[in-house]
């Protein structure tokens, strides 16, 4: 259940952030309105429901610097860049994190004992979103268009730097908890970088349909969801636990045919197929690998 949710919660959430931007003139008002509420709210939990150790300072660091690559940047930045792309690119980009992850692995940690399955899922995947992004220039081909897939893939790459980081950087706090802390840290960033480089709009001004999209991201996107992910993560085994991210392009597809009525067309929909594919071979071959290593360690 945790998986489902998951997997189709976070999809619904690109297109309810799209219906947001139709109403907020500021992409990054958005995120730091939704991560403010719900990081509080997991504060407001673990203070007087089930209260916590307050973080020691070398955990706080870990978890300011997470705040910075998950949910400032990943979280933040992709939602600018949704400003200018159709929800199904935008989403579809963000699920080639783990391309990026072999990418920073093999430039900063020197692993590049790469497969041939490896590489050739890598191909598919940028191919996959390469087709897409094709298809889609037909409407369009503009500054803004190359700006939000600027910063759709920085976004991506921040969500891949971080998920690196967090596997070889432990911290010991409640992992919920933890992320009420990287939330709220979030949202005092992007407010602050909302004011600089954008026009947020005066909350009296906000009309009730913007409301009740940020409404829906703060309690669908980052709170059922993030504990659904987690929970996921920490009860089944890698290989399920991360079918969410071949499901979530998918969701978010189609659920914006249907309510943004944005273009779904068989092209489009096989490249969809073929970046899962590419994205599916690369954690396969990763896996396989590590397993290899695993086994020959133990003989």
């Amino acid at each position: 259940m945790a998986l489902a949710a998951t997997s189709i919660l976070w999809g619904t959430t690109w297109v309810a952030s799209k219906f947001a931007l139709d109403i907020f003139p500021s992409a990054l008002q958005v995120s730091y309105i939704r991560q403010f509420f719900a990081g509080s709210a997991f504060l407001l939990f673990f203070t007087f429901i089930k209260p916590q150790p307050f973080p020691s300072w070398s955990d706080f660091k870990v978890m300011f610097m997470m705040s910075i690559l998950i949910f400032v940047i990943a979280n933040g930045v992709s939602t600018w860049g949704l400003s200018y792309l159709p929800t199904g690119l935008a989403a579809l980009i963000g699920a080639l994190y783990p391309l990026s992850v072999i990418a920073i692995e093999w430039i900063f940690y020197g692993q590049r004992n790469l497969s041939l399955l490896t590489v050739l899922g890598s191909l598919a995947g940028l191919s996959g979103v390469a087709f897409v992004f094709y298809q889609n220039m037909f409407d369009r081909i503009d500054g803004k268009l190359i700006f939000g897939l600027v910063l759709s893939i920085l976004a991506m790459w921040s969500w891949s730097l971080g998920t690196v980081l967090l596997s070889r950087r432990t911290i010991k706090v409640n992992p919920y908890y933890a992320m009420g802390w990287q939330m709220l840290m979030g949202a005092i960033m992007l407010y602050g970088f909302a004011h600089w480089l954008q026009k947020p709009t005066l909350y009296a001004e906000i009309k009730f349909e913007g409301w009740m999209a940020v409404g829906y991201l703060t309690v669908v996107g980052s709170i059922i969801s993030f504990i659904a992910f987690i929970y996921s993560l920490k009860k089944l085994p890698p290989a399920i636990s991360s079918l969410y991210a071949y499901i979530n392009p998918i969701i978010a597809i189609i659920t914006a045919s249907v309510v943004l009525n944005e273009k779904l067309t068989i092209s489009i929909l096989l490249g969809t197929i073929v970046t899962m594919i590419g994205v599916y071979l690369v954690n396969y071959s990763v896996k396989k690998d590590r397993q290899k290593i695993i086994t020959e360690a133990e003989i």
